[in-house]
């Protein structure tokens, strides 16, 4: 197929689902479903109008792809996490990144050395690539938007912005131990823990959340004193790659630096308002009652952009009100395209390395791996047993996943290993945005029911 017949393919594509999204939203039918049937369908194993191969030197492309992918949803995640930092959220986010995502890797290791006969290096190599969540993929059960703070959402999104910086030491230690380094180095062991493990991730969330809270505060006060109609979208995209940037000079986590910036940027828009509340008339109970929400609310709620050209941003609120509007709405739009363009890719690629093998991996994985792991870390820490069995369920894997595979693919993994590799992440990966997706809907209707119950039965029962 031509130039002018693809442009047509995804055009016809994009309006489909796009005009179909009422309908998909209440089916189990999700959009990156329907990318990924379309790509099987042109791709080898059907129509034959497209191949994607996955070797060290054709995916040289896939992981600044992936990356562009990661660094704006992990950005936008974290922008929309409007929560102080006490908060019980925050604490579950970080039980399942980090104790929860060390167990997900031993156990699926486990898994891949003994019931799959792989060699010890692979096995956690391959564990290290599946173990993280995606934040783009994840859509459907993460945080809506800051107003949203809501416990199992909270959870998700903040263990999906900081566990796919932390999965990554795991796969360097698999990839040094695929190649040698591991016990040729007697510096191996001192480095991987205080380079790889320890700063990579206190130093990527240092670094990003710095650039963010700087950045944002400095871009507010210039866009204050020199207001203007132009968006803002290019101040959050340099704050993004800034962020990432900063971070992989310095030999910390990009990933997490991303997600730090936008908690960082989230943390400008808080002191923002919370300093200099909305103000307004309070003739009576009801206006002061108004003006009172208005000052809680996040600032972007304050500002309406279809009427950009005629508001003027004259209260320190509205300004960093436009700054993380315009933030949301370039990412959100690029997460989704960079998204689709993913799935369809790996659509493309999954059916010729369709196996059995990563059917069962799979399985191991979203039924016994990730909800054992999760059940361990969640043990006191308060949330009821429902929560702790959705927390263990919505583990989606997606282009984070894809990500590593490239970086491995591209550091020492090749051979019989690297086709292994690649057909077990692209089975699971795809298995994954049809069996979470197709849960989704029923699973979240039955605990809004739920909730909804239990709201009506009174305020001390929990869900």
């Amino acid at each position: 197929m031509g130039y002018l017949g693809w442009i047509i393919f995804f055009g016809v594509l994009l309006v489909a689902t796009s005009a179909s999204a009422g309908f998909i939203r209440r089916s189990p039918i999700t959009a990156f479903a329907l990318y990924l049937v379309a790509g099987a369908v042109v791709g080898p194993a059907l129509l034959g109008l497209a191949a994607v191969a996955f070797d060290g030197d054709s995916t040289a492309w896939l992981r600044p792809a992936t990356e562009m992918g990661m660094i704006v949803s992990l950005f936008i995640t974290g922008l929309k996490l409007r929560l102080p930092f006490n908060d019980p959220g925050w604490r579950m986010a970080i039980r399942l990144a980090l104790p929860g995502m060390a167990l997900t890797v031993g156990g699926l290791c486990l898994v891949g050395h003994f019931a799959f006969g792989w060699p010890w290096p692979l096995a956690l190599a391959l564990a290290a690539i599946l173990s993280p969540t995606d934040p783009v993929l994840a859509s459907l059960v993460s945080v809506d938007d800051a107003r949203d703070d809501d416990a199992l959402r909270v959870g998700l999104s903040g263990e999906a912005g900081l566990n796919d910086g932390t999965a990554l030491p795991f796969l360097v230690l698999a990839l040094a131990w695929m190649t040698g380094e591991m016990s040729g180095d007697a510096g191996f062991w001192p480095h991987w823990f205080s380079v790889e493990l320890g700063w990579d991730c206190v130093g990527g969330i240092g670094i990003g959340f710095l650039i963010g809270w700087g950045l944002g505060h400095i871009g507010t006060r210039l866009r204050h004193f020199a207001p203007g109609v132009a968006p803002s979208d290019f101040l959050a995209l340099g704050i993004m790659a800034l962020a990432y940037a900063g971070a992989e000079a310095l030999h910390s986590s990009g990933f997490l630096a991303a997600f730090a910036a936008g908690v960082g940027l989230r943390r400008v828009e808080m002191g923002v308002t919370h300093g200099h509340p909305p103000v307004g008339k309070e003739d009576d109970a009801d206006e002061a009652r108004h003006e009172h929400s208005r000052a809680r609310a996040p600032a972007e709620l304050l500002v309406n952009p279809n009427e950009r050209a005629t508001s003027e941003a004259n209260h320190p609120a509205q300004t960093v009100g436009w700054v993380v509007s315009d933030a949301l709405s370039f990412g959100e739009t690029m997460e989704r395209l960079i998204g689709a363009a993913m799935v369809f890719l790996v659509g493309v690629a999954v059916l010729p390395r369709f196996t059995v093998d990563g059917v069962l991996l799979a399985v191991a994985l979203f039924f016994v791996v990730r909800p054992a792991a999760v059940w361990l870390v969640t043990i006191r820490s308060g949330a009821p047993w429902q929560r702790r069995l959705l927390f263990g369920w919505f583990g989606i894997r997606g282009l984070g996943s894809l990500n590593y595979l490239a970086y491995a693919l591209v550091h020492g993994l090749g051979g019989a290993q690297a086709q292994t590799a690649a057909a077990a992440v692209l089975t699971v990966v795809a298995l994954s945005i049809v069996a979470h997706g197709a849960s989704t809907t029923p699973l979240m209707n039955w605990r809004g029911r739920a909730l909804a119950a239990q709201e009506a039965a009174g305020p001390d029962v929990k869900d």
